[in-house]
């Protein structure tokens, strides 16, 4: 896959571990200039370092995806280093420990919607005039299986913010194919990164090894990434061989 994305500049949240990182190692090894958003300054630098090493060019930018004027600058500084913002990677997500609807704090709540959703929309509203006058470009967002089906593992705000992410790949879909650009919903089951420690009872780390890992994820972008402008893969479903249930009882 080396140089197959050559030219193409992608804009990766949640870039600083995990998904992300993955994603980000993923994109920069077959060609794409990528910038880097994430609220971690210190672990987001490291994943450049990494990026760089496949000469491509990339930016760091540490900051939150909830706040609209952050995304605004990321994504001019992003055309005005690295180019056109071919591809967007809406992958930054939260949760809290308690998830339930009858114990999930408005914070906690508003929170989790302005990080996991209303950070992706804020991105496409940003860059699709960009994709527009290149012609096309990609949005891929990583959902969850939580947004294919509400459970109380997963909590009502983050299956409600990941549900809504599904609806706004539909949305991109319907209203901006006649200019080229094209959308995928992405559904992992679970994946090994830290927002597991977020679980009221996290898993073991023997558990852990059952579960999907970011490299898994990242393959998935890029298989998607590397499609012609004729080929728009509308959603993506991954989980782990082994079903959760088994996986706990281990």
């Amino acid at each position: 896959m080396a140089g197959e994305l050559t030219g193409k500049t992608a804009i990766v949240t949640g870039a600083s571990t995990g998904i992300g990182r993955g994603i980000v190692m993923a994109l920069a090894g077959a060609g794409a200039n990528v910038a880097l958003v994430a609220r971690s300054e210190q672990q987001l630098e490291e994943v450049a370092s990494e990026a760089r090493q496949h000469s491509v060019k990339v930016l760091a930018y540490s900051g939150d995806v909830s706040d609209r004027a952050a995304v605004k600058e990321v994504v001019r500084l992003t055309r005005e280093q690295l180019g056109v913002p071919n591809i967007l990677v809406n992958n930054a997500g939260t949760n809290t420990p308690k998830r339930g609807v009858s114990e999930t704090s408005d914070e906690d709540w508003d929170r989790i919607v302005a990080v996991n959703l209303t950070g992706a929309y804020s991105f496409v509203r940003e860059v699709l005039p960009h994709m527009k006058a290149d012609g096309g470009g990609l949005v891929v967002n990583i959902v969850s299986l939580a947004g294919k089906a509400a459970s109380k593992l997963s909590g009502a705000a983050y299956s409600a913010s990941k549900f809504g992410m599904a609806g706004l790949t539909g949305s991109i879909n319907d209203e901006e194919h006649q200019y080229g650009i094209r959308a995928t919903s992405i559904y992992p089951g679970d994946v090994e990164t830290p927002i597991l420690d977020r679980r009221p009872a996290p898993p073991s780390p023997e558990q852990r090894a059952y579960f999907l890992q970011p490299d898994d994820l990242a393959a998935a972008v890029l298989f998607v990434a590397a499609l012609p402008p004729r080929a728009c893969v509308t959603e993506i479903i991954i989980r782990p061989t082994r079903t959760l249930e088994e996986v706990l009882s281990l």
